[in-house]
């Protein structure tokens, strides 16, 4: 370019590389819409790595030269010859700025914990990002006020987009309804709000325990028990459990409420190996039922290591299914029978819903349901 060159910028390499990508236009004599060499061509071509080339495309982008498609590249932008002319070249913006762009390329995940179950998402969501052109950046909210100023700071930087695990909230938070009046691309996952129209992925919890309800009801159990941990007015909660009741009432049998235990104090992950009063209070009071479904795994592998230590053999005595499918269900004495719950379809549907939003679509807000799958192990009879 004829230009002045900036002063000191023009060393950085990315700047160097998006001269050399104009310079590629005008070689090829590319027209509007005709696509760019991509980040890897680029890194290839001119021996950088695939973070300068992205950069180098990030920086053209924010000067309206291309622009980009999830999925499909980097293409010329709509004008004559997709470049400034040389007598009036493209003015450095504040030194600031690409920081801010690259944040126009970045999806956030807030999540409430690290859990098996949360670092099977991260994994999923790192994948699906990337392949839009996008970078994960992950935050663990330390609770409810915590997880606002995260999102508040989150779209001052100028994020590109945000999927939010809530805290345990009961209702849609005033910050993220704020949000949604403003626009910003946000999608709920594993949680919904039905006080409010907003986008959200979950996995179907109430077909999940229906279904496994009546795989038990199909091995020939009809006393069957069901523990969680209270409800709390938390929608996955809930719908596992009136998939339980729904299932028992479609097959005929009774809905016994001394088979139906509500913990008064959540299992606690970190001591599901032990023998636990509550759970053995509740499979000691009801020496009939010959199944039991648990909210959630942790619970199950609970209930499962306090029925071995009262010397009730399971599955022989008392079968034992639980909900996630997390790791720990694989490597217990018993193997756990569970509902998986499929964190790839959760990652994928959450990213294809927020580029949605992104690309401004007006779609009405959607809630998308991801189908659970059975687990066959050994803690059944």
């Amino acid at each position: 370019m004829n230009g002045s060159q900036p002063p000191k910028k023009s060393n950085q390499l990315y700047l160097k590389v998006a001269e050399e990508v104009i310079g590629i236009i005008r070689s090829r004599k590319l027209r509007p819409h005709d696509p760019i060499p991509s980040e890897g061509e680029l890194a290839k071509l001119f021996g950088v790595s695939r973070m300068t080339s992205k950069l180098a495309l990030e920086r053209l982008t924010e000067q309206g030269l291309v622009y980009r498609l999830p999925r499909r590249g980097t293409f010329l932008a709509g004008r004559s010859d997709g470049v400034p002319d040389d007598e009036d070249p493209p003015k450095e913006k504040q030194p600031d700025a690409p920081a801010e762009g690259r944040a126009r390329f970045q999806i956030a995940l807030i999540l409430p914990h690290m859990s098996d179950y949360t670092s099977k998402i991260i994994t999923a969501m790192e994948t699906e990002v990337r392949g839009h052109g996008f970078d994960l950046v992950l935050i663990i909210s330390k609770d409810k006020d915590d997880e606002d100023r995260s999102l508040q700071k989150l779209v001052e930087g100028g994020i590109g987009g945000i999927v939010l695990f809530p805290q345990g909230r009961k209702t849609c938070s005033d910050h993220v309804l704020r949000l949604k009046l403003q626009n910003v691309p946000i999608v709920i996952i594993d949680r919904i709000f039905r006080e409010v129209q907003i986008d959200c992925v979950y996995h179907d919890h109430y077909s999940g325990s229906y279904q496994m309800a009546k795989y038990l009801i199909e091995k020939g159990h009809s006393e069957i028990g069901y523990t969680s941990n209270t409800l709390e007015n938390i929608t996955s909660r809930e719908e596992r459990y009136q998939g339980y009741i729904q299932a028992l009432l479609d097959h005929g049998i009774p809905v016994k409420n001394q088979y139906i235990h509500f913990r008064s104090v959540s299992c606690d992950p970190n001591r599901i190996n032990e023998r636990d009063a509550e759970q053995e209070a509740f499979i000691r009071e009801n020496p009939q039922m010959t199944a039991v479904m648990c909210g959630d795994d942790h619970l199950a592998i609970s209930t499962l290591f306090t029925a071995l230590q009262m010397d009730i053999s399971v599955p022989e005595r008392l079968s034992v299914v639980g909900f996630s499918d997390i790791r720990l269900s694989a490597l217990t004495p018993i193997p756990l029978t569970t509902v998986r719950q499929d964190t790839e379809k959760l990652a994928r549907a959450a990213t294809d819903l927020l580029m949605k939003r992104i690309h401004h679509s007006n779609e009405k807000p959607l809630t998308i349901k991801i189908q659970t799958t059975i687990v066959e192990r050994k803690s059944v009879r």
